[in-house]
């Protein structure tokens, strides 16, 4: 109840935005969020994510306490059209926790990879693209700023990947804490539905409904909601829920956090993530960066879909057929021979 409250009361008190969106001149970056925007990268585009956190977890009722290190990175590239992408994604942690015993409370360390998926998203539905082709209303600002109806229209994506999880470390062979598979090696399919809203006043609203590992013995079901806003053409905040439900783990997840611009392809963020339980509670810093090598050379127009996307492209058929005309007669005046000059 407390997260459905806190969401509604966001997007209660933000105003509204629409605003294009695929490749764009900036980087665009999923971190220093969770989530998967509905966008790719762009074509011809490779891009680096990568960040650190440094956290605190303490376990009530099994009264142990973690130190916890991780390491998360992604790669992302976007081929063959704009709305495709293909990228690897992971997470590795290391965590320190002790637990009370007759002589004392003694360390035990366990470090593995929490994930790695190889995955393909792809844009279904745009709704941006209708609206910047039919342009902005030239007889009225306010009508270009102000909210509409249309604006809740999202652009959806499509994701399906693979996990790849190992139950053993490869140094010193102990069980990897994060897996609940006795196999030694694991792949189960990795499904998310996301979309994504851009608002009036630099707001974009994007959601993941997430179904993981559904094949295996423990599926994991959850969902990521998250509101960034960006007040300057440098400079984001963001906030987070994250929603998680399985028989191995579940929790509420908060995160919130600032991204930097420090040019057109780079940035840096900072961010924060905590729980409000205590079976375990955590409380983790991160800071990361992305990084892309921008090799998109020309705009690609995606197709509108369906019984419009038809009608679109038949009526610029005719209207490229009518000036090829035109620029036939235009070609058929010949010159007389006589210079121009009447003979003279």
């Amino acid at each position: 109840m407390r997260t459905q409250n806190l969401t509604i009361l966001l997007l209660l008190l933000f105003p509204f935005i629409h605003v294009s969106g695929q490749y764009t001149e900036e980087l665009n970056s999923s971190r220093p969020g969770a989530s998967q925007g509905a966008f790719s990268v762009g074509k011809n585009v490779l891009q680096f994510e990568s960040g650190f956190s440094l956290g605190k977890e303490e376990h009530r009722l099994l009264e142990t306490e973690t130190n916890a290190f991780a390491l998360d990175y992604s790669v992302r590239y976007g081929f063959l059209k704009e709305e495709l992408e293909v990228s690897l994604m992971g997470e590795f942690q290391s965590n320190t926790y002790s637990y009370p015993t007759l002589a004392g409370r003694p360390d035990f360390k366990v470090s593995n990879f929490r994930s790695n998926t190889v995955g393909a998203k792809y844009l279904v539905y745009d709704p941006y693209r209708k609206m910047e082709l039919e342009g902005p209303n030239l007889y009225s600002w306010k009508a270009n700023n102000r909210f509409q109806w249309k604006d809740l229209i999202p652009a959806v994506s499509v994701y399906a990947g693979a996990n790849i999880d190992f139950t053993e470390n490869a140094v010193d062979k102990l069980t990897n804490p994060f897996s609940t598979s006795m196999d030694e090696l694991t792949i189960s399919p990795k499904f998310v539905l996301a979309t994504q809203n851009n608002w009036i006043g630099g707001f974009v609203f994007v959601t993941n409904i997430i179904v993981d590992r559904v094949t295996t013995e423990e599926p994991v079901y959850s969902y990521i909601l998250t509101l960034t806003h960006t007040p300057t053409d440098w400079f984001s905040v963001f906030v987070e829920n994250q929603g998680i439900k399985s028989d191995f783990y579940a929790d509420q997840l908060f995160r919130g956090g600032v991204a930097v611009l420090i040019n057109e392809n780079f940035h840096v963020d900072g961010s924060v993530i905590l729980n409000f339980k205590d079976t375990p509670s955590r409380t983790y810093g991160r800071i990361g960066m992305a990084y892309r090598f921008d090799m998109h050379d020309s705009d690609e127009y995606i197709e509108e879909k369906g019984k419009a996307g038809r009608a679109s492209r038949k009526e610029r058929k005719a209207k490229n057929k009518k000036e090829k005309k035109k620029n036939k007669r235009m070609d058929a005046v010949e010159d007389d021979g006589d210079g121009g000059d009447g003979g003279i």
